[in-house]
């Protein structure tokens, strides 16, 4: 599914896109990992990645300011409790990844789970 994914999209904007497939049991599980539970869904992260990140991930990540990160089995978890709009992290571990709010990861729970 990923390959055809990437080929197509390929096809469609002349460039490589990487994509990212998770099962709905697979995005429930990272729904029920949020690293940040009690924060506002609106602000807290999953950047999904092919693979699991390193474990000095982190370490790397720069331009912080008063953003929390966790390590997931596949994704970087991050809270920003200044949003995401003005700020300058960068983790080059997520460098391929792509970020959703939690809201739209339970948005995305619902519809697979249909």
């Amino acid at each position: 599914v990923k390959a055809e994914l990437e080929i197509r999209m390929q096809a469609h904007a002349g460039k490589p896109i990487g994509v990212v497939v998770r099962t709905a049991s697979e995005m429930q599980a990272v729904l029920d990992a949020n690293a940040f539970p009690k924060a506002n869904p609106r602000l807290t992260y999953a950047i999904f990645l092919d693979e699991p990140p390193p474990s000095d991930s982190l370490i790397h990540a720069r331009g912080r300011k008063d953003e929390d990160m966790r390590l997931g089995k596949r994704e970087i978890f991050v809270y920003y409790p200044s949003g995401m709009g003005g700020s300058k992290l960068r983790i080059p571990a997520a460098k391929t990844g792509t970020a959703r709010n939690m809201n739209t990861v339970a948005k995305l729970v619902e519809i697979a789970s249909r």
